[in-house]
């Protein structure tokens, strides 16, 4: 009798609960790669935050007598051929990546959500105008549109950010209007519309978060494009305006002394490889932690 009823609370009995939060850091962590993308990020935002501190010299103003210094135990990178600290420059755009990164970003994401959702859920000529318009977008690359605009605009900080968040609202919205599509066809959505609950409700409270998780990896892969469609347009000479420290633009900067001092282009350059690299293993690690086929690992 006592095995019997031990027999039928075995089976009664369903498998521990695991926590969510458990097993998404345990996914997400469980890459190296995605460990260093993560010190990386954290280099970015410490070197951003307290850029004023821990730059050694100023990073606009030169000394003449100091132009083109090789790397030296006062100059850790050298100088440029206005005097001004290579390093400096570098920790001072890190702060320009990350306004312009996550900035961009934000903005793009949300106006992409919204009218990827509205096209997704209403359908109809909502979706035909809608679509229609991010298909005339996109038949531009990114990066050609934000040159376009950021021409039309002028150059700057404020230009570049527009430029480049218009650019990126086209795809956004093509990835959120496939993924509303799918999830508004579920049978907890028919069911709260068959209720008689408001569009605005299941849109807020049961579509939108059953898409964010992709959206939430689709953003982070995207940061890393943006950091270089930034670095593009001030390597043209049509983004962050001089003297801003850009990543791109100390390319440029650097480029006709490549051969006597390659470390003016190489550091900065070397920079934007590091940072994007950092985002793009980022979002890979999310997309491991979000996959709900891995939800039954710890």
């Amino acid at each position: 009798m006592v095995e019997n009823s031990t027999q039928i609370q075995a089976f009664t009995e369903g498998p521990p609960r695991v926590s969510e939060w458990r097993r998404f850091w345990r996914v997400f962590l469980q890459r190296r790669i995605v460990i260093f993308g993560l010190v990386v990020l954290g280099l970015l935002v410490f070197s951003a935050a307290f850029a004023n501190i821990i730059a050694p010299h100023n990073p606009y103003v030169g000394v003449m007598a100091d132009s083109l210094q090789q790397p030296n135990k006062t100059y850790w990178l050298g100088t440029d051929i206005q005097g001004r600290d290579t390093l400096s420059r570098i920790i001072f755009g890190a702060r320009t990546v990350l306004e312009v990164g996550f900035i961009t970003v934000t903005i793009g994401a949300v106006s992409g959500f919204a009218l990827g959702m509205l096209a997704g859920y209403f359908g109809g000529a909502v979706s035909a105008v809608i679509l229609r318009v991010m298909d005339a977008m996109m038949s531009f690359p990114m990066l050609i549109m934000a040159m376009l605009l950021a021409a039309v605009l002028g150059g700057g900080l404020q230009n570049v950010i527009i430029a480049l968040t218009i650019a990126s609202i086209p795809g956004n919205a093509r990835v959120m209007n496939g993924l509303v599509l799918t999830t508004k066809q579920n049978d907890y959505v028919l069911a709260e519309r068959a209720m008689g609950t408001s569009n605005l409700r299941i849109m807020l409270s049961h579509i939108l978060p059953n898409a964010l998780p992709p959206m939430i990896v689709l953003i982070t892969l995207q940061l890393g494009g943006i950091i270089m469609a930034e670095a593009g347009l001030s390597y043209l000479g049509i983004g962050i305006k001089p003297p801003g420290a850009a990543w791109g633009a100390m390319v440029n900067t650097g480029y006709p002394y490549l051969l006597d001092h390659p470390i003016l282009s190489f550091a900065p350059g070397i920079a934007i490889m590091l940072v994007v690299f950092a985002f793009n293993m980022i979002g890979d690690g999310l997309r491991d932690a979000l996959d709900p086929r891995l939800r039954g690992l710890l």
